[in-house]
């Protein structure tokens, strides 16, 4: 009999726009299992950037599994459907054992009343003072509050187990991970209307092992942390202590754990986060995804010539595009258009003025978060040259594996689970 699939306490979703750089992104997990931490890799593409890529989630399998043949992998790894819904689930159906559930569209339809009410009248303990081991402050939740955030969230849930449960009609039970997806929305959740959250889930039967949830503060694509780091810090605590609680109380999964969606280079929340994981014993899933594409155009700039000049190329009309790029990430993006560089000044760049300007060292003075930001929605751009980019990848591929590795494990990997 097949076993139930069971996330790790620590996991990190590694993205790979192109399907290149498995491999290096697997050296990375194996350099922290050397140190004896163990980070499960969880390859993760969403059907917006299947579709914008032209590839299929068969590819992503593919190239994860010839990754972990070629690197002799013997723990546990995974394909993820990244932020998929009723309508896209079934193209991921084959090739993927990690379901990223997206409902935050759903969030704030209204639910029937009767739904409402029921939840509310199952579960009286949530009016009231809840003491949760870990929080330092009492929740005192009237029943108006827990109405209103059943009202904003049931719907949400609702959609969430039926897609799930599609996805068990065809994988089976216990036959594959189940993330559910509430960060792409307006506002945050609080620790309190997190565990309203959970218990929903659990009433509703979804076995899920990691929940991503809207922090405060923003999480833009590829850049750092803006916001409030105490309050952060605070937030992720309390998240996690609610996660234990709901375990306990409600039965959840027992490996349940917070996914942090959009997490590259968010480098001022890593000491936070790996210190909450060691106070409270608790694991997380980072997601992470875009910057192993930024990673590739880095090598390609690094070895100047034709690789300096397609990179260059791909700016100049990424900025004569951004309007258009920009869209669909207007929520996860802050580009300032005055601080971005011409293309005819960026054509005269060095390699190293270009690289300078793209890798994310806040120490550099030429580091340039805008310029960074274009060029990270700016793949579409590569994604229409074909086999021209790809064949430039491939022979830059050992100085781009080396970046993609040592981004992965020393700027990721180490701050976040290892410290």
């Amino acid at each position: 009999m097949v076993g139930t699939l069971s996330l790790a306490k620590y996991s990190i979703g590694v993205g790979d726009r192109f399907a290149r750089q498995a491999k290096p992104q697997l050296q990375a997990c194996r350099k922290a299992a050397e140190l004896g931490v163990e980070v499960i890799p969880v390859w993760n593409k969403s059907n917006r950037e299947h579709t914008i890529i032209g590839s299929t989630p068969a590819s992503t399998r593919a190239a994860a599994d010839e990754a972990v043949r070629a690197l002799g992998w013997s723990k546990p790894y995974y394909v993820d459907a990244d932020h998929i819904n009723r309508k896209t689930v079934d193209k991921f159906i084959e090739a993927c054992d990690f379901f990223t559930i997206d409902v935050a569209d759903l969030i704030g339809r209204p639910c029937e009343t009767a739904a409402v009410q029921a939840f509310v009248e199952a579960h009286p303990e949530l009016s009231g003072e809840l003491l949760i081991p870990g929080v330092t402050h009492p929740f005192c939740l009237e029943r108006a509050f827990v109405v209103q955030v059943a009202n904003k969230y049931l719907a949400a849930i609702q959609e969430a187990g039926r897609i799930y449960r599609q996805i068990g009609e065809s994988k089976g039970r216990g036959q594959f991970i189940t993330e559910v997806s509430m960060d792409e929305t307006d506002s945050p959740q609080t620790p309190a209307e997190l565990l309203i959250i959970l218990v929903a889930v659990a009433d509703e039967g979804i076995p899920m092992q990691t929940i991503a949830p809207k922090f405060s503060g923003r999480f833009d694509k590829g850049v750092d942390y803006v916001g409030d780091l105490a309050k952060f810090s605070q937030e992720f605590s309390d998240d996690v202590a609610v996660i234990a609680f709901a375990v306990q109380q409600y039965g959840m999964s027992g490996n349940l754990k917070l996914s942090v969606h959009s997490g590259s280079d968010k480098f001022s929340l890593y000491g936070p986060i790996h210190r909450t994981l060691e106070k409270l014993d608790a694991g997380v899933h980072l997601k992470t995804a875009g910057t192993t594409w930024l990673e590739e155009l880095i090598g390609l700039a690094e070895g100047g010539g034709a690789g300096l000049d397609l990179a260059k190329e791909i700016y100049a009309e990424a900025y004569a595009r951004r309007e258009d790029l920009c869209a669909p990430y207007a929520a996860v993006i802050d580009i300032d258009p005055g601080q971005l560089p011409a293309p005819e000044l960026v054509a005269h760049w060095s390699a190293e003025q270009f690289v300078s300007a793209l890798r994310h060292d806040p120490k550099c003075p030429a580091y340039n978060p805008t310029f960074r930001q274009l060029l990270h929605v700016g793949f579409k751009v590569a994604a229409r040259m074909g086999a021209r980019y790809l064949d430039l990848v491939s022979a830059m591929e050992t100085t781009i594996a080396k970046n993609v590795t040592e981004n992965l494990f020393g700027r990721h990997l180490k701050p976040v689970f290892i410290g």
